[in-house]
């Protein structure tokens, strides 16, 4: 496989100035020339608008590397910061030997005046200390710029083509600690019994208060506030504005449009190009809000008389971060409890906390089906049931708080062998069939041997020597 050019160009230069010095060190001698080859590279770049051929071939150098860069007395090494230079300020790691002839190693912050940031001089005794001791990245004596807090932010225009294109950007909210001992208490907005029925129709199965518990439930209710959209082609969020609502749709339906630029822009076409469209319950704007981060779309009605339900952004955080937290507290106390998962460390025991969904069945009820395709794993949180097979009066097997059932479908990709039939009213702790093989293979042995009454478990149930004298 042939080299890149510019690779062999490198290393031809690097061969000619080997054979030029021919260094002690050549190792040493390798890195001082790469690190000068590279900062004369990145200064070109940042020079000149876009980059050139001859700004991507290797420059030539004067005089040998050797004696462009002083070595620093009594080692062998050469920085490429310059002789006992520290590129952050200050007089660098010095080195004093005490009477015994034991060397010590001093810091900087032995040997420098610090002075205080509440110190009125504080900037002109940072700014002199900072100048009298950085001699540049590369052992030149030319005039030091102002540390970065003093001086004024680049130019953008300066900068090559795609300078930055493609880099990650941080994502941030606000600091919110769940169970704070603050005061805070949800907002409060009164319904009619019409609306709260509505309402509740609006937010069913969205998937973002299918975890919420009765009580949190009904604070999302109370702090939602109805916001009619009477005509088509009214502005309901925009791009590139600050986050302050989540929105339910109960009625009609919105198109999402986004715009390259980042912001909404003015004139025809300004809202970019459309990307979407979403219908009554469903959901947007919840980005924003999580993520403090702006606008990533403009939203607006598609047709009149829409109707949507409101909710604000620090009521949105709190419910949810805080059901959210308490939610995972309780499963990792409830699966701390489970026989199964006593072998899991703490921190599998939270990932399968973090991908659990609760499911509650009245007294009667089938959790499962036999001859159903198995999809779900079952931890039951509270209440008793018992499994059943066709045919068979007696239950195969049954289950008490911290039981599993539903195992056996999943472990052999089979249809459910059996059913089981709440005893009581339960609540059930799900796993997907996904999660399950992600964050259960540790105990998957454990399960496949557990017997069930005229069930295969998928565990030979003879010797496998035996078997094998048998055949």
């Amino acid at each position: 496989m042939a080299l890149p050019m510019a690779y062999t160009q490198e290393i031809k230069a690097l061969e000619q100035e080997v054979a030029q010095s021919r260094p002690a060190d050549v190792l040493q001698f390798c890195f001082d020339w790469f690190s000068q080859r590279l900062a004369a590279e990145r200064a070109s770049h940042v020079s000149s608008p876009f980059p050139t051929k001859n700004s991507l071939r290797p420059t030539k150098t004067e005089g040998p590397p050797e004696k462009r860069f002083k070595k620093m007395s009594g080692t062998g090494f050469t920085s490429p910061f310059g002789a006992n230079s520290n590129p952050f300020g200050g007089s660098g790691i010095t080195r004093s030997v005490s009477p015994g002839g034991m060397t010590r190693v001093m810091e900087e912050d032995e040997t420098e005046a610090v002075a205080s940031p509440m110190s009125p001089n504080f900037l002109s005794n940072s700014s002199s200390a900072y100048n009298s001791s950085f001699r540049g990245p590369f052992g030149d004596n030319s005039p030091d710029p102002p540390p970065s807090a003093m001086r004024s932010p680049p130019n953008p225009d300066s900068y090559p083509a795609q300078y930055n294109f493609g880099r990650r950007t941080s994502v941030s909210a606000e600091s919110l600690k769940p169970e704070s001992s603050d005061n805070w208490s949800p907002p409060v907005h009164s319904k009619t019994p019409e609306q709260l029925e509505r309402l509740k129709k609006a937010i069913e199965g969205n998937f973002l208060f299918n975890h919420l518990d009765d009580e949190q439930s009904d604070q999302v209710l109370s702090a939602l506030v109805e916001k009619p959209i009477p005509a088509k082609g009214i502005k309901v969020i925009t791009q590139g504005d600050a986050g302050d609502y989540f929105y339910v749709i109960e009625k009609g339906s919105f198109d999402f449009y986004v715009n390259s630029t980042g912001a909404l822009q003015a004139g025809p076409g300004g809202m970019g190009e459309k990307v979407g469209s979403i219908s009554a319950g469903g959901s947007f704007g919840e980005l924003a809000l999580m993520y403090n981060a702006p606008r990533a779309a403009t939203v607006i009605s598609a047709e009149a008389g829409c109707n949507l339900w409101a909710l604000d952004r620090i009521t949105f955080r709190r419910i949810l971060m805080e059901s959210t937290f308490a939610r995972r507290r309780m499963y990792e106390s409830f699966l701390e409890e489970v026989p199964l998962l006593q072998s899991l460390t703490p921190y599998e025991r939270s990932k399968i906390a973090d991908a659990l969904e609760t499911e509650k069945f009245a007294k009667g009820s089938t959790v499962i089906q036999e001859g159903d395709v198995g999809q779900e794993f079952y931890l039951l949180e509270s209440g008793d049931a018992a499994a059943y097979k066709d045919g068979v009066e007696e239950p195969v097997k049954e289950y008490k708080k911290g039981d599993f059932f539903g195992e056996l479908a999943l472990l052999n990709d089979r249809p459910r062998a059996a059913s089981v039939v709440a005893n009581s009213d339960v609540k059930v702790a799900t796993l997907g069939k996904r999660a399950f093989a992600r964050l259960l293979g540790p105990v998957e042995s454990i399960m496949r041997r557990t017997k069930y009454v005229g069930v295969k478990t998928g565990v030979e149930d003879m010797d496998p020597l035996q078997a094998h004298d048998h055949s």
